[in-house]
């Protein structure tokens, strides 16, 4: 396995305060916001399109004009503008806030997001626009480093939501006791993505893993 440390940004945890409660841990595209959907209308509006011949963006995105596929330098910065333009796209998923402020009144609710830390400023205010207060972590670390000190070794349960087999494995590494769960929405992309059989366990919706994770507190 690769070295999973805090190697690429400052992760700075001194705004999240825990209570003496569970934690739960969420991931925020195409976890708790949609991704995928109104990226690919955003790349409409640009005159491009996503096709899903793998479950990656570079290589995947062509010119509608001449269906070339778009070097992975411009993809990279396409997907930059989108988290600059986000707050005009992207939209929560159903029942998504509802079941997390049910979560809230029994365990802290911290969201983790994987993107450059100068977006934070537009998805905190999408955020707080959609009344999903939580506190917002927003780095490019591997998220199971992050976790870990979150958490701190607290007696305490603690669950980790993502729709990425990779992070949900970082935090399973560093974090052995936390509950993995694994959230992805159905698309023609997402069925080219890595499964977490053995690793994590699935939901299919928010209130499936409401359930998931009510009950993991309550045993706990």
């Amino acid at each position: 396995m690769a070295d999973d440390t805090l190697e690429f940004d400052p992760v700075c945890l001194d705004h999240v305060r825990l209570g003496a409660r569970p934690l739960a841990v969420f991931d925020i595209d195409d976890v708790v916001l949609q991704f995928l959907v109104p990226f690919e209308a955003y790349l409409t509006s640009l005159g491009l399109r996503l096709i899903p011949r793998s479950f990656r963006l570079h290589g995947n995105i062509l010119a509608s004009a001449t269906e070339e596929a778009l070097p992975d330098d411009e993809v990279s910065a396409l997907i930059l503008s989108f988290f600059e333009a986000q707050e005009r796209w992207q939209t929560p998923f159903a029942e998504a806030v509802e079941v997390l402020h049910d979560l809230a009144r029994t365990a802290d609710v911290v969201f983790l997001t994987a993107m450059p830390p100068v977006y934070a400023i537009q998805r905190r205010r999408l955020l707080d626009r959609l009344q999903l207060d939580f506190p917002l972590i927003a780095t490019e670390s591997p998220k199971g480093p992050v976790v870990a000190r979150l958490h701190g070794g607290r007696p305490l349960p603690v669950a980790f939501v993502d729709d990425m087999v990779r992070n949900l494995s970082s935090v399973g590494t560093h974090v052995p006791d936390c509950l993995l769960l694994h959230m992805m929405p159905e698309s023609e992309m997402h069925r080219h993505a890595p499964q977490a059989e053995g690793l994590a366990l699935r939901a299919r919706d928010w209130r499936e893993a409401e359930r998931i994770l009510a009950a993991h507190f309550l045993v706990d």
